[in-house]
């Protein structure tokens, strides 16, 4: 009888566990509901991914991903270039054929990613043209099966990011299409008819969430309010019944009043960097071609960010508590060509030895340094229970003293240079606040690593 009545009560509190972690919260479709959805942990903790941008616009890949609007819109360089290397007839259409991605290996670009240090991976499925990289129901003839690779792209890179690592898969979706005869009668019309949205836009949406269950969606162009879009009915439903409810993030880009103000994470403007921490979680996604998203031909390398450029970027993204979203543009053949590869890997081999300054981490009491410039804090619970913070140095400084404003020792503070044997030496500052640690002269070929360098203080005031 006593064991019986045991059993009975750990089956108590088994279906009571289960009560109290199960989702109750049911969202409505408004924003003051939506946006009291918790933002699922991994999101945070991932801190880097990386954006693609590859569609129709990576065959003529001259200038940008915004070639069809310029050419429409009588740009002198590109009506130029298409009058000397196109028949007068030529179409943007006709550009389609050529989007082979006869190179494209979907497990080579896993690879990749994953050597980057990558920990999310956001697809462009569609850009501003129209055009789907699946085979949607509701893109006839102008979607990756029909012309051009005659294949499932966002298919078969998600399979392999899902099936060759841990990787986070996502999806970028523009609502809107430039040139859509159904979306500019609705445009015509105020906005007051809906059949775009309708008939194509949020039924591509449902298509992509059922089909591939990304974890992240990355809304673009809604041009138009959110009623126009009805995108708070969607996300009710992506939030409470959708295959990906419990995991899923989305942006904030979900009609032209909701920008930095309601959704997920804030993406607000491109490349936005607010350089300060944020009451909410955000997002800075840029572009390692300072000039385009989609591959370019004539990029000259000037116009690419170094990789002290990147680490700028993301220390200091990082720091004020936003995730970076890093961006390629592949060739219409299917490669990230090796200067952006080389970016990725270069970044990916920095982390490898600093992630734990990165990744998991929070941001701390200050972001960049009261007194020395080029110094960014972050900050993690140690393994013993404590704090850990961490000072990444985007300058390495003179052998000597480093003076740095922020952080108050205490006896046992102990200070360590990632990648570098031994503890530093350290003494307190003659002001109250402030620590001076001693660098040492370390030879060039024994430095941890290169662009950016990182110093964990332990058991701070």
């Amino acid at each position: 009888m006593e064991e019986l009545t045991k059993t009975f009560i750990r089956t108590i509190c088994v279906v009571l566990s289960l009560i109290v972690l199960c989702k109750c919260t049911k969202y409505e479709p408004n924003w003051a509901s939506l946006d009291s959805r918790p933002l699922p942990a991994w999101y945070d903790d991932s801190k880097i991914g990386i954006f693609l941008h590859w569609g129709v616009f990576s065959v003529p890949s001259f200038k940008s991903e915004w070639f069809w609007k310029y050419w429409r819109g009588g740009n002198p360089e590109i009506v130029k270039y298409m009058d000397r290397n196109y028949r007068p007839d030529f179409t943007y259409a006709d550009f389609a054929p050529s989007f082979t991605a006869d190179l494209f290996n979907p497990e080579e670009w896993a690879e990749v990613f994953k050597a980057a240090g990558a920990r999310y991976v956001v697809l462009t499925t569609k850009h501003h043209e129209g055009f789907t990289n699946w085979p949607s129901n509701h893109s006839f003839s102008w979607n990756a099966m029909d012309v051009g690779p005659k294949r499932d792209l966002v298919g078969e890179l998600s399979t392999a990011i899902r099936k060759k690592t841990d990787i986070h898969f996502g999806v970028y979706h523009s609502m809107f299409e430039w040139f859509n005869p159904v979306f500019l009668n609705d445009q015509k019309n105020g906005f007051h008819t809906r059949n775009f949205p309708q008939s194509k836009a949020i039924p591509e949406l449902y298509e992509l969430v059922n089909n591939y269950q990304p974890d992240v969606i990355w809304s673009d162009g809604a041009v138009g309010a959110d009623t126009y879009w009805k995108s708070p009915e969607f996300l009710a439903w992506l939030y409470n019944d959708s295959p990906v409810k419990d995991t899923v993030v989305v942006n904030d880009r979900w009609g032209n009043n909701t920008s930095c103000k309601h959704g997920g994470f804030l993406s607000c403007s491109d490349r936005y960097n607010p350089g300060k921490l944020q009451k909410r979680k955000w997002e800075n996604a840029f572009t390692i071609d300072m000039n385009s998203w989609g591959h370019r031909r004539d990029a000259v390398l000037s116009q690419l960010l170094t990789m002290e450029e990147i680490m700028a970027q993301l220390v200091s993204t990082i720091s004020c508590g936003g995730n970076v979203l890093i961006n390629v543009g592949p060739t219409k053949d299917g490669r990230i060509v090796p200067i952006f590869e080389e970016r990725l890997r270069d970044l990916g081999a920095w982390l490898k030895l600093n992630g734990e300054a990165i990744y998991s981490t929070r941001p701390w009491t200050y972001q960049n340094d009261t007194v020395t410039p080029h110094v960014w804090y972050t900050a993690k619970k140690s393994s013993q229970g404590g704090l850990s913070v961490y000072a990444t140095l985007l300058r390495w400084p003179d052998p000597g003293n480093l003076f740095l404003g922020s952080p108050t020792p205490t006896s046992s503070t102990r200070v360590t240079l990632l990648g570098y044997e031994g503890k530093l030496n350290w003494s307190q500052a003659s002001t109250a606040q402030g620590i001076n640690v001693n660098i040492p002269l370390i030879p060039f070929n024994r430095m941890p690593c290169k662009y950016a360098w990182v110093l964990k203080f332990d058991n701070l005031a």
